[in-house]
């Protein structure tokens, strides 16, 4: 049997993992989108179900000074003696902290900042009880892997933090993972920048502090410089199964077209791990990452998968729904009106890089249709609230209602970093529908109402919302969102959200 990669198609990149007896979780980044840290849980590795968030509060999660792609960066899970430990860095807020909790889906404690600089923490719990905390920093030593002891009580250093690997040569060595097998302390990272040379490589030392002796067949993943429609790949994790053997997962990126460009975001990949006679292990085929592969030797279990409209009855959002940086309280609210998402739109637009009313969720497939129902009567000139396709504040496609020299217009903007286009389609009256057709190519907008003899179409490239244009580290969001310049705003209340994939995705 085999199964089809990604597993958690979308913007989900920097995966962790860990076992608990028969039950796997996995966490990934999310940079400034609020709640952070999704977590998910699985029992084969392949079909995977989302169970909550685990930075659920302003205290857990500050995000009122992050940049574009600033925020959360690459967490790490662990379990140890009845608790879950997730560990990752605010950069843009506090830098490298961790937080634990005794059941995955939360609720998870207050943060516990460890004083030790750099990106993607990890922790070891050593046998001895000794906690291990690395990351990757640039340090008093020069670039690479920093390790020190910390008390997991409190996260205050027991030791002074030092170097421990500076990685085989490959740029920006990253996202370190320590682990001991039979032994031996295991410290595998990834070199190559997150970009088309990604790779991982692997060192070994009896001790944790090192000599760290690097793998004589690194790099032990890469799809560099391959035919392949898996790029990018790396920034892995690794846990052994029920059955002895070991798996790994990593991120990877799916440019749809040449020449190569991604808008999906960096996703979560699952591959088989295979040791070496010399004790090293190899991820994937031969170090690469295929499309299809075969399935780990655990009985499938998959999970009912939600409903394609989201009718906004139930008393809180989804797990699938984000926000842009903390959002202000009384932004959105599914009370005001029941039955729908009523949002309330402030002084900050789409452009301005901090927290407009905005709920918003991944595009995880190349080909879907996504639709809303909106009803808004803009009071004010310039208050809108329409669909968004948001990659940064530079970079979005934009279908909204908005007032214009006291008339209610659909209008169609294009935000391509310095170049803004916004045309105006047409006059309208009551609720309408939000159409988005999304191909590997290209998205198409619509809007349907009874009113309309002809439906208003407009369409624009995918390519110029990758992230090889618009930069940064995140994926795209399809979002709801509103914006008013008045003081009292008016509500834009959204009756139902449709997120339906087609068969035909690549």
């Amino acid at each position: 049997m085999n199964y089809t990669n990604p597993i958690i198609p979308g913007f989900y990149p920097d995966p962790s993992i860990c076992r608990v007896d028969e039950d796997y979780y996995l966490v990934t980044s999310t940079f400034e989108y609020f709640p952070g840290v999704p977590i998910f849980h699985s029992k084969d590795l392949v079909h995977w179900c989302q169970i909550g968030h685990i930075l659920t509060s302003t205290e857990q999660l500050s995000l009122g000074n992050a940049w574009r792609s600033g925020g959360i960066y690459a967490p790490t899970l662990r379990y140890h003696e009845g608790w879950f430990y997730m560990t990752t860095t605010n950069v843009s807020n506090g830098g490298n902290f961790y937080v634990r909790s005794q059941e995955a889906e939360g609720p998870w404690s207050p943060p516990l900042y460890v004083d030790q600089d750099g990106i993607d923490p990890s922790l070891l719990f050593d046998e001895d009880g000794t906690v291990f905390f690395q990351s990757a920093c640039n340090g008093h030593d020069g670039e690479g892997i920093y390790q020190c002891e910390i008390d997991i009580s409190t996260g205050h250093k027991r030791s002074e933090s030092r170097l421990i690997w500076k990685g085989t040569g490959g740029a920006s060595p990253e996202a370190p993972h320590l682990y001991k097998i039979n032994g031996l302390y295991y410290l595998m990272i990834a070199e190559g920048g997150t970009e088309y040379g990604h790779m991982e490589t692997i060192a070994r030392s009896t001790h944790p502090y090192g000599p760290y002796v690097p793998c004589p067949y690194n790099p032990i993943l890469s799809n560099r410089s391959l035919k392949s429609n898996i790029h990018a790949t790396g920034h892995a994790d690794l846990v052994q199964i029920q059955d002895g053997s070991w798996w790994a997962v990593c991120l990877g990126i799916r440019p749809p077209a040449y020449p190569l460009r991604h808008h999906l975001g960096r996703e979560t990949f699952l591959a088989p791990v295979t040791w070496t006679t010399d004790g090293w292990p190899i991820i994937g085929e031969n170090g690469q990452l295929l499309p299809v592969m075969t399935r780990p030797n655990l009985p499938e279990v998959s999970w009912i998968s939600p409903p394609p409209i989201d009718h906004f009855d139930q008393p809180a959002l989804g797990l699938e729904w984000i926000c842009l940086r903390n959002p202000d309280p009384g932004s959105f609210s599914l009370h005001e009106s029941p039955g729908y998402l009523t949002l309330r739109g402030n002084s900050v637009s789409l452009d301005d890089g901090q927290n407009p009313a905005f709920v918003g969720r991944r595009l995880s497939h190349f080909c879907c249709h996504i639709a809303a129902m909106l009803d808004f009567e803009p009071a004010f000139d310039n208050e809108e609230a329409g669909l968004t396709v948001f990659m940064n504040e530079k970079y979005h496609y934009d279908l909204a209602i908005k007032r214009i020299n006291n008339e209610r217009k659909i209008i169609w903007r294009r935000s391509v970093g310095s170049l803004k286009t916004e045309e105006v389609l047409s006059s309208i009256d009551g609720s309408v529908i939000l159409n988005l057709h999304t191909e590997p190519d290209q998205f198409t907008f619509s809007i349907k109402q009874d009113s309309l003899e002809n439906p208003l179409t407009c369409s624009a490239e995918t390519h110029l919302l990758s992230t090889e244009v618009a930069g940064g580290f995140t994926g795209i969001i399809v979002a709801m969102y509103a914006y008013s310049p008045a003081k009292t705003a008016t509500p834009a209340r959204f009756d139902w959200f449709m997120y339906e994939p087609k068969n035909r995705d690549i």
